[in-house]
């Protein structure tokens, strides 16, 4: 919040000394409110494999990626629309060799730039070169708290070279968190991740659950905690957001499948975000693509606009008339507004259905067994050491 603050009055400061500013369009009562941020995944290339990507399986090539200037047409067209954010994502961002250009065409459109990364090759010189080009916050992803388990989770060393740069950032003025997504075979190892994360002192650690989609889907039944893990995590949580308040905000993601009620997905269907994928095709979350029978169009064909109002993907889910019993008549259609859709069609094939995590779904009783195997011969699976399942399915890297 207090860098969105900062972004906004560097905006009004240039605004006033350029005046220049190019009106961000009204929207009328007839359409939907402008997005909030812009999801860029630049590139499915990444040097790491991790088993919990969320990356689709059938990932996209180098050769059909949007071209630079495909690219910065999107901003330009964002800016105008009301967009605040771009998250530049992937894949991993820094396999496109004109990311620094992409930095500034899409600070100087008005937009708050955002790096996800693994940050692995990012050298001083090129982070210098990011910053001086617009980059305002810089979310570097951890797979663990020691290098063993962090690079077999990645499936690629990498955990030494994270460290170093989380050194090297500190020396920037930028926002700086730190990811990292937990699951069965790392929540064990909770404190020693906080502990890490004291160490490199970033403004914000976020602590994710791992979402059951692309890669994480393959690889479900190894990622799925149990409730023992589960309810040791809350007290170490607890205790550090308590002790660390003054230093880093903490941030936790619970994991779906333990929860009574589903997350609003993405903050809704098509309501607050919109992703682009590597060849341009625009969605309203990363995982939309498995769904059957939606037309994704692009922005190669059309405007950011008219994608964001009229498109039939994004107006699919919106709103409440497509609601099924119980979500049309439940108290809670306003906050979670029926769950995720994506995973109502990966539980159940039907993804106009309840999100089957809540526990007023007809399907709820399939996301009850999935937990209850992950359960299953509790007291002689948590004291044995954890071992990564031979039976892994790696990220692997487009062609």
């Amino acid at each position: 919040m207090v860098a969105l603050v900062r972004h906004s009055q560097r905006k009004r400061r240039e605004t006033d000394r350029l005046n220049l500013r190019t009106p961000a369009p009204v929207f009328d009562s007839t359409m939907v409110s402008a997005p909030l941020a812009l999801i860029a995944e630049l590139t499915h290339r990444c040097p790491l494999h991790c088993v919990y990507c969320s990356n689709p399986l059938a990932m996209q090539s180098a050769a059909s990626e949007l071209s630079t200037a495909e690219w910065v047409s999107v901003f330009e067209q964002a800016g105008q629309c009301g967009f605040l954010h771009v998250h530049f994502t992937g894949g991993e961002p820094l396999a496109r060799r004109d990311l620094v250009e992409l930095t500034a065409r899409a600070y100087g459109a008005g937009l708050y730039v955002n790096l996800i990364t693994s940050g692995v090759g990012l050298s001083e010189k090129r982070l210098e070169a990011l910053t001086e080009a617009g980059l305002e916050h810089i979310q570097l992803s951890f797979q663990g708290g020691n290098e063993e388990l962090a690079d077999e989770i990645a499936g690629a060393r990498s955990h030494r070279s994270k460290l170093a740069l989380a050194q090297l950032i500190r020396r920037f003025k930028l926002a700086f968190t730190v990811n990292v997504v937990v699951h069965r075979q790392n929540l064990d190892h909770l404190p020693a991740i906080i502990a890490m994360a004291e160490e490199l002192a970033p403004d914000r650690l976020e602590i994710a659950n791992v979402q059951y989609y692309g890669w994480a889907w393959r690889n479900r039944e190894a990622l799925m905690p149990n409730r023992q893990q589960l309810q040791r995590l809350q007290v170490t949580l607890s205790a550090a957001q308590e002790r660390l308040a003054r230093r880093m905000r903490i941030d936790y993601i619970a994991p779906d499948y333990y929860a009574r009620y589903p997350k609003a997905c993405m903050g809704g269907w098509g309501r607050r975000l919109m992703l682009i994928d590597p060849k341009g095709q625009a969605l309203p979350c990363h995982a939309a693509g498995v769904i059957p029978g939606l037309t994704f169009d692009n922005v190669r064909e059309h405007p950011l606009e008219w994608i964001w109002q009229q498109s039939s993907a994004f107006q699919k889910f919106r709103g409440e008339a497509w609601m099924p019993e119980p979500c049309r008549s439940c108290d809670r259609r306003g906050e979670d507004f029926g769950g995720c859709r994506c995973q109502a069609w990966l539980l159940t094939g039907d993804a106009s259905g309840t999100d089957p995590v809540c526990s007023l779904a007809p399907a709820h009783s399939q996301v009850e067994e999935i937990v209850d195997r992950a359960n299953h011969d509790l007291a002689s699976k948590t004291s044995q050491p954890i071992s990564l399942p031979a039976s892994w399915v790696y990220r692997l890297n487009p062609r």
